[in-house]
């Protein structure tokens, strides 16, 4: 699917964020879940999500455009790998370059947990495979999530 690159013989990237989030886990499994909920928090501040279609069940698909402020488009393809209400969801995504073809693949895996009212989330982002051109995109990518993540935050406060 991807071209063999000698980038891809660098180690595999791998992050992890957790944040406790003040909302009920099933609400939060719900904003990552819903299509209208996530497009209305997925991206960095400023950035709005024009097209957010997502299948959620394995197998499923995920594609999201995100339109930053300048009005560049980014576009994103995936798959669904596995969901588990209201727990764990695992899926695997492809940034597109401006032909459609994919500069990395990322398999993301969030785990949700109670802590009272609020949720413990865990996201895992692992790079599977990458292009030479992919860098400048993944050098972004911790900033990028927190930024989504802030958002996503004050969305589910709001309910």
């Amino acid at each position: 699917m991807m071209a063999e690159t000698s980038a891809q013989q660098e180690p595999q990237q791998e992050l992890t964020i957790t944040r406790i989030l003040d909302a009920p886990r099933e609400l939060v499994f719900q904003a990552w879940t819903d299509p209208e909920r996530v497009a209305q928090w997925w991206g960095p501040k400023g950035f709005t999500t024009p097209v957010c279609e997502l299948d959620v069940r394995p197998g499923g698909s995920i594609l999201i455009h995100m339109r930053a402020p300048d009005g560049k488009v980014y576009p994103m393809k995936g798959a669904y790998r596995e969901i588990q209400p209201p727990e764990r969801i695992a899926f695997v995504t492809w940034a597109l370059d401006e032909k459609g073809e994919p500069l990395f693949e990322v398999l993301t895996t969030l785990t949700f947990a109670a802590e009272g009212s609020k949720t413990k989330q865990t996201l895992v982002a692992r790079v599977i495979q990458k292009t030479d051109q992919a860098a400048p995109y993944l050098a972004g990518m911790e900033v990028g999530w927190n930024l989504s993540l802030d958002r996503l935050a004050a969305f589910v406060i709001k309910g």
